[in-house]
């Protein structure tokens, strides 16, 4: 494992390197029954309330049903431009919809952004059935995944987040499911819509309106989810960023929907003005080589496959260290980008970042003509 020392002239990184300290929030600000804030690449907390009582959430678990329909579109299973068909269960769901009719078809990115946008309950059963069957299958699988994001204090009724016992979940499980959905880039197509007129298949439209004012109101804030049903009382998970920084904040519980995006706007604010993001190691900057066997290539350079970063307080400095440990020499033809090791960042000794270490250029195998002037090359 070959060690490397990152300093202000070699990565940009002289200050802001000591472990997060507790965002100032008052619990008149932070209104609400939990509160939870986190920086999106470490997921390091910076100020929790209650953050593990289990609570219902309303229609913030949509957070997972966008998840899960995201990544059935990934493994193959689905297809953004699939027809889904509306069955006469979806198309009775109450609450917030955007009003499908039972028979038509719809895509399933139309479904997936009325979700995001208007919560439609609708559409949310529509995916449901699509991907699992069943609303019921639907939520298994919601649950199972939610247990794979390390959500333990999650359970899941229904795809909806309309009432039905037993069901709960909590604000740091909340902020850990949002920050797996802000993984997929095409949910920020969706989640930056103000408003739109959503066409139906018999030529009538429907208004839908973002219900997360923040988007519209607060500088950096491109997703998130609201919820409110009487028992959840007012909830709300965002996300913004500015500059290298990404966060995320949930309110549980609110006694108003302007409180909750008071609180959430208060906590961001705090968290912007005093912490900050460092990029370690920067896009392509080489970290190591890796040896090459059988290509007139003998060394490759390797890179992060994405930068290295750290969040902290700003104005207080320290040291991180960055280790590549490479899994050993390579059997060419070498293509650019293989994976051939890991590039992890330690800070006081604990880890905070990591990334796969990939080669920055290709290492042709070598050719007859080439082995043979390297075989006597040796021999002489």
């Amino acid at each position: 494992m070959k060690k490397f020392l990152i300093t202000a002239t070699a990565a940009v990184l002289a200050a802001s390197m000591i472990a997060a300290a507790p965002v100032r929030v008052s619990a008149e600000t932070a209104t609400g029954k939990a509160a939870y804030l986190c920086d999106y690449e470490s997921g390091t907390a910076v100020y929790q309330r209650e953050e593990k009582k289990h609570l219902p959430i309303a229609s913030m678990c949509k957070i997972m049903t966008l998840i899960l329909s995201f990544e059935a579109v990934e493994n193959g299973t689905l297809a953004y431009d699939e027809e889904i068909t509306v069955s006469a269960n979806a198309a009775g769901m109450g609450g917030s919809q955007v009003f499908l009719q039972t028979g038509l078809s719809y895509t399933a990115e139309d479904l997936m952004k009325t979700v995001a946008v208007c919560s439609a309950n609708d559409s949310c059963v529509a995916l449901a059935e699509r991907i699992a069957g069943s609303e019921a299958d639907f939520v298994a699988k919601m649950n199972a995944r939610a247990k794979e994001l390390g959500a333990e204090d999650t359970l899941f009724a229904n795809c909806t987040g309309l009432p039905k016992d037993p069901q709960y979940s909590c604000a740091k499980d909340v902020a850990c499911m949002l920050r797996t959905l802000l993984r997929h880039e095409k949910y920020y197509e969706f989640s930056k819509i103000w408003y739109e007129d959503f066409p139906h298949p018999d030529g009538r439209t429907t208004r839908i309106t973002n219900t997360n004012k923040l988007i519209r109101s607060y500088t950096g804030c491109d997703g998130g989810k609201t919820g409110y049903t009487g028992e959840a009382g007012f909830c709300l998970a965002a996300t913004a960023k500015r500059g290298e920084t990404r966060l995320i904040s949930v309110i549980i519980g609110a006694d108003s929907s302007q409180s909750r995006f008071d609180a959430v706007q208060a906590m961001l604010d705090d968290c912007f003005n005093r912490y900050e993001t460092r990029v370690i190691v920067g896009e392509g900057e080489e970290l190591a080589k890796v040896c090459v066997r059988g290509s007139t290539v003998k060394e490759l350079p390797v890179a992060a496959a994405h930068p290295l970063k750290v969040f902290a307080k700003r104005g207080e400095s320290g040291e991180v260290t960055v280790s590549a440990q490479l899994f050993g020499e390579l059997k060419a033809p070498v293509e650019k980008g293989k994976t051939v090791g890991v590039a992890t960042a330690y800070r006081d000794g604990v880890e905070i970042a990591s990334a796969d270490l990939v080669t920055l250029a290709d290492a042709p195998k070598m050719s007859w003509w080439d082995a043979l002037r390297e075989t006597a090359r040796q021999w002489q």
